[in-house]
């Protein structure tokens, strides 16, 4: 039987490193326990997604269907901090702007956004906008939910199955996920997957799930022929990408 007091914390400590949502401030910490914690990021996904899907919903009732959708996504953005989006900026900055490996990794170093970066970013969020706001109230809302957990399901895929891009000094520890933990995350990306179906139908789901695994393999692609491996802006760049990928597959379908 699992430690339920564990478990809490694991879940607490993925939602203090993947948000700005407020979690106790005695929270146990320890390099271990946020490698473990790593099998919750697809819950945690859900989570913000449903924090979109709420404003969207709210601000629907009384505001035209686009203005719901850009609030929804200010308060996805609120709750992360733009902490992904803040990684595909510049992952887009080091992988567009550098011509060797090294000097992409300097530019991802860079806390500065460049042309890739604005570029990359601002055409994302126009195209989850867009996205979003053509589809019926609920289906954007459902396809927040969906989206945001299994884009996160991307990036720890990328974690559990790439190596990591930088030298790892004695005071850093790369992101990593346990072999336990890849198939609790795997369990509960396959429990969205048909809560996905039930919600959307087998259609949408498997166009949203394939647009977001096309995204996320040709992006892989780019960053592990670039650098060798991943860093976390890199991972970033994943769940905003997959994340599209669901938005977008899910309209081609509807």
């Amino acid at each position: 039987m699992p430690d339920l007091k564990t478990e809490r914390t694991l879940f607490l400590l993925a939602v203090q490193f993947l948000t700005r949502l407020p979690v106790p401030r005695d929270l146990e910490f320890s390099d271990d326990l946020l490698i473990r914690a790593t099998k919750y990021y697809p819950l945690v996904g859900c989570l913000v997604g449903l924090i979109g899907a709420v404003t969207l919903w709210i601000a629907g009732q009384w505001l035209p269907p686009v203005v719901a959708v850009l609030l929804s996504l200010a308060a996805t953005l609120f709750a992360t901090g733009a902490f992904h989006e803040d990684g595909l900026a510049d992952a887009a900055d080091g992988l567009g702007g550098g011509m060797t490996r090294d000097r992409a990794l300097e530019i991802m170093r860079d806390s500065r956004i460049g042309t890739y970066g604005t570029v990359t970013l601002g055409t994302a969020l126009a195209i989850k906008v867009a996205a979003l706001s053509a589809m019926t109230p609920a289906t954007a809302g459902l396809a927040l939910i969906f989206g945001h957990g299994l884009s996160r399901m991307a990036a720890v895929s990328v974690i559990a199955t790439t190596p990591y891009a930088r030298d790892v000094g004695a005071k850093f520890v790369a992101p990593t996920v346990t072999p336990d933990g890849y198939r609790w995350a795997q369990t509960t990306a396959f429990c969205l997957l048909i809560a996905f179906v039930l919600c959307l139908g087998f259609g949408a789901a498997l166009a949203g799930v394939l647009a977001c695994a096309v995204l996320a393999w040709m992006f892989r692609r780019m960053f592990v022929r670039k650098l060798g491996g991943y860093t976390g802006d890199c991972l970033g760049g994943t769940q905003q990408l997959s994340e599209l990928g669901i938005y977008l597959g899910v309209l081609a379908w509807l």
